[in-house]
């Protein structure tokens, strides 16, 4: 094996091993509550610079009344952003998710749509938030490259790269094609839990043994 440095790259065997020990460990679901194709739309755009706990806590109120795009539209903005206003940035967020409601109803028949040009079209909607809907939602095989995801792909050496977007094309050439639709669930599960942004559980970590990062720990953490 060659020597290893803190920005060498995984060879293809490295990366086909480490994604099937992730498949084998991890169970591959979003941590978003959500019933529908709107509440993971929404749940999404909510959890930016949020955690998901939140997102859930808030959630759960806020579908007791509003299920459809027609509800939020009349539900309105101010008892909206009354709703969610636990939430960071929940002032834009109050006008995308309003936004997206009443152009799901003008221009998608009252459905949230299963294309990235589409989806991208919505108010507050980014590649990333796309990526999730089509994955999780439309079973495509996408990578959302969240800050987790960045963070470990570059960081084990799945990836050099200076951006989400490229970190997302890279690892798209070299995912197996067999983990793929489930790439995005295993790395960003694993950095939620095991490779932290700033205290690592290097000593908990199941692919250490293979994982390029030259500043390992030893810590276990409570596993």
């Amino acid at each position: 094996m060659a020597p290893r440095t803190k920005h060498s790259l995984l060879q293809q065997t490295e990366i086909d091993r480490l994604f099937d020990i992730l498949a084998a460990h991890i169970v591959p679901k979003a941590e978003l509550n959500w019933d529908t194709p709107l509440d993971l739309l929404i749940a999404v755009v909510l959890s930016a610079q949020c955690t998901d706990r939140n997102v859930n806590r808030v959630t759960t109120e806020l579908w007791k009344t509003c299920r459809v795009p027609e509800d939020y539209l009349r539900l309105g903005e101010d008892p909206l952003r009354d709703q969610i206003h636990s939430i960071g940035l929940y002032r834009n967020k109050t006008k995308a998710i309003l936004g997206i409601c009443q152009r799901v109803l003008d221009d998608f028949g009252g459905k949230v749509p299963e294309t990235r040009e589409q989806l991208e079209s919505l108010p507050g909607v980014g590649r990333k938030t796309a990526n999730v809907v089509l994955n999780v939602v439309f079973g495509q095989p996408t990578l959302a490259v969240d800050t987790h995801i960045f963070r470990v792909s570059n960081r084990i050496g799945l990836a050099k790269a200076k951006t989400p977007l490229q970190t997302e094309q890279q690892l798209l050439g070299k995912v197996p094609a067999k983990h793929l639709l489930h790439a995005h669930h295993y790395l960003l599960l694993h950095g939620r839990y095991t490779c932290k942004a700033r205290k690592p559980l290097c000593g908990a970590c199941i692919v250490q043994d293979l994982c390029h990062f030259s500043d390992k720990t030893d810590e276990k953490g409570d596993k």
